[in-house]
């Protein structure tokens, strides 16, 4: 989707490339400032947090329970537990069976999932306004009081082992992983895939233990958005959630990237196309120089009007797709770029994005380039937060990385402030050449020589 928002953003609205007057498109304007709707704060005696927010006119209230658990909390033999476990959740509680929770929310007009991350565990609500205290209930008793079926286990297990298949058949999740692997080494951010053994010997032991060892009060933060009624949604929470257990705090395990300047190969004998993959370290969203990053990224590679998309895909005709993005996550951030080219330029593609990147230090961007790339990134900014579910989610990401209320408005005004230097600063500090990952899949004996300008060539 964000890709998607991007692409027809800049189609529609970006004036970077030279056209005539009868085919350029308005230059973007500049977004207001952004200031998240008033909210309502509190904090249980047993630890869980409670954030409140009216919003909106539609009749409708969405609840989130976060909570800081998922992918960062497994062991090396535990990948994808956290997956296992919320899938689990919804197959019942120790008072109400699956059947009985699809029924309470379908009368409620709406719906239950359970969303796991490396970061964080989210369930997820939405119902009419009217339905919003039974379904804090609801959602309460899922969190606290999972039955974990062992009847299910079998079927959930085949659904990740398939998932496992799939994943690892497709050539984008293969250079992710070990660009990942590479750059988080033996942190749990490096284990992108378990082995299909390892799901297969995972026990209801192993699922009843992780939950027990990292749910908790202390760990959980409640959102509620939309339209409700506040004294009937302070209430549902309290009764309902006041007696969950407190636990532990937040696990931190930041990890410390490794990056070396190295092409990883991947061998497809007889593909057409190879597929690149780089990433690098770059300042994470608590720091102060995410503004600058994010607007650096837009400028590279992360728009249609980009300069490395403009450069491989327009001028040169080496791929019909690539696209660039900030992955972040708890005080840890990578650029990565992504692109599927024509096996014969693989060498010349990754030498006009490392020519671009090039550049970039070398000298800063043109103001009028610069400013319609500041007004994407914050344009698109105020987009992504302008219904209740990304309220929700934007609120969840501001607690996550420890952030205040006021740095939405603070983004955008930093955003704005983004000078053609700080861009080339941003650059050399994070864009240098010795702190590039590259992975590549494709045809060894077709790109083999083709790599070698660019690094040790270590063959997978």
């Amino acid at each position: 989707m964000y890709k998607l928002i991007v692409i027809m953003s800049l189609c529609l609205s970006t004036g970077v490339r030279s056209a005539s007057p009868l085919d350029s498109p308005p230059r973007p304007g500049r977004p207001r400032d952004f200031v998240l709707p008033a909210k309502t704060e509190f904090k249980l005696k047993n630890g869980l947090k409670v954030t409140l927010v009216p919003f909106g006119n539609l009749p409708i209230v969405k609840v989130r329970i976060v909570v800081r658990v998922g992918n960062i909390n497994e062991a090396k033999d535990e990948v994808w537990l956290a997956d296992l476990t919320g899938n689990l959740m919804r197959e019942g509680t120790k008072l109400r069976s699956a059947e009985q929770i699809a029924k309470e929310i379908a009368a409620m007009g709406g719906k239950v999932s359970i969303f796991v991350g490396e970061d964080s565990t989210t369930i997820r609500g939405d119902v009419l306004t009217e339905f919003g205290p039974k379904l804090v209930e609801l959602m309460a008793d899922i969190v606290q009081n999972p039955l974990f079926p062992d009847s299910e286990l079998p079927r959930l297990k085949k659904d990740l082992i398939r998932s496992l298949n799939i994943q690892k058949s497709q050539v984008d999740s293969l250079v992710r992983e070990r660009l990942r692997t590479t750059m988080f080494r033996d942190h749990p951010y490096g284990r992108a895939f378990p082995t299909e053994k390892m799901l297969k010997d995972y026990g209801i032991k192993a699922v009843k233990s992780f939950y027990e060892s990292n749910f908790g009060a202390q760990r959980a933060h409640v959102y509620v958005v939309g339209r409700f009624n506040e004294k009937e949604m302070k209430a549902a929470i309290g009764h309902n959630l006041s007696d969950w257990e407190a636990d532990r705090a937040p696990l931190i395990n930041v990890p410390k990237p490794s990056f070396e300047k190295a092409v990883y190969l991947i061998d497809r004998p007889g593909a057409t196309q190879s597929t690149i993959c780089i990433g690098i370290p770059v300042a994470d969203p608590s720091h102060e120089d995410y503004p600058a990053v994010s607007v650096t990224n837009g400028l590279l590679g992360g728009a249609m009007m980009s300069r490395i998309t403009r450069n491989i895909r327009e001028e040169k005709g080496y791929t019909y797709d690539t696209f660039s993005d900030i992955s972040a996550r708890y005080r840890n951030a990578y650029w990565v770029l992504t692109a599927a080219v024509t096996t014969d330029v693989t060498g010349a593609a990754l030498g006009e994005i490392c020519r671009e990147i090039r550049r970039l230090r070398s000298e800063p961007p043109p103001e009028e380039e610069l400013e319609d790339f500041r007004n994407l990134v914050s344009g698109l900014y105020v987009l992504w937060n302008a219904s209740p579910a990304s309220i929700a989610g934007q609120l969840s990401f501001l607690d996550l990385h420890g952030l205040d209320g006021s740095y939405p408005t603070r983004y955008i005004q930093n955003v704005h402030a983004v000078t053609p230097s700080d861009v080339q600063k941003v650059a050399q500090t994070y864009w240098r050449d010795d702190r590039i990952l590259m992975v590549v899949a494709g045809d060894k004996e077709k790109i083999y020589d083709q790599l070698r300008p660019f690094g040790t060539i270590v063959l997978d």
